[in-house]
């Protein structure tokens, strides 16, 4: 476990951006077998890039709000960014929406090449629920395995403050309190193994986080560790908070794609 100090984020946050300029391909229908318009995808590449990292980046809102966007700190480096949207909770259960994140994986294996990524080189990663969504099919192998992938063979799993028991709004549609923590097939939790891809694992500041989200992570950290897996990181932005702690964890993400390409 890694507890970074405000001040050091705050120097890494002024490195400079590079001037590479991306092509952006937008709304880009990864499954037409479900009756919604958010199961949309946006990629954004450099025309000339070949064999680059990509990262597949699910955004927050509980399950239940936001939207697909591209981090545009990402933009900074020369990797092929891949947006994706999802289904909602209520027209979705929250096991349909994990699909939809397995379905856009599926899609980016299938397609991401044609963009100049290469597809042993993805990288899952999301905010709050976009970390849950890529914790889950990281590690529990069904959902990818519908679509013929395996989870394993990713880059690595970057979830960013995500929940690591079973999240709030798959309790709330079972009619349970969010401050009754549950473990069971739908926590990330629940399938800790020591085969499952490379993790990194980035929280805000123990303090600060929602929900204690910190703690949430930290012990997901360690049972990881116990059961034998070899390859996972946990950082703590010390003084960010749930929201926060977005901006510098795009830094840690970049700053460990590097360290493995």
């Amino acid at each position: 476990m890694k507890r970074l100090l405000l001040l050091a984020l705050a120097l890494l946050m002024v490195l400079p951006a590079s001037a590479r300029k991306y092509t952006t391909d937008k709304d880009i229908v990864y499954r037409s077998d479900v009756k919604s318009g958010r199961c949309k995808l946006d990629v954004s590449y450099v025309a000339d890039a070949k064999d680059r990292p990509v990262i597949v980046w699910f955004h927050g809102g509980g399950l239940t709000g936001g939207e697909k966007s591209t981090p545009k700190q990402l933009l900074h480096e020369d990797y092929v960014v891949v947006a994706a949207g999802y289904r909602l909770y209520p027209e979705a259960r929250v096991a349909d929406i994990i699909d939809d994140a397995a379905a856009a994986v599926a899609w980016v294996v299938k397609n991401i090449s044609r963009y100049g990524g290469s597809t042993s080189k993805i990288y899952l990663a999301g905010h709050s629920a976009g970390g849950y969504l890529c914790a889950m099919i990281g590690l529990d192998k069904h959902y990818l395995a519908k679509y013929g992938v395996d989870p394993d063979k990713m880059a690595a799993i970057v979830p960013y403050s995500g929940q690591m028991i079973t999240h709030f709004t798959e309790r709330a549609s079972r009619g349970i309190p969010e401050t009754r923590p549950v473990v069971d097939e739908m926590a990330p939790l629940y399938h800790v193994r020591p085969d499952a891809a490379p993790f990194l694992v980035i929280t805000g500041g123990r303090d600060v986080e929602m929900l204690r989200r910190y703690e949430e992570n930290a012990y997901f950290y360690e049972m990881m560790k116990y059961v034998g897996h070899k390859d996972i990181v946990l950082y703590e932005e010390d003084g960010f908070d749930h929201s926060g702690m977005v901006e510098p964890g795009h830094l840690l993400l970049m700053k460990y794609i590097k360290e493995r390409n």
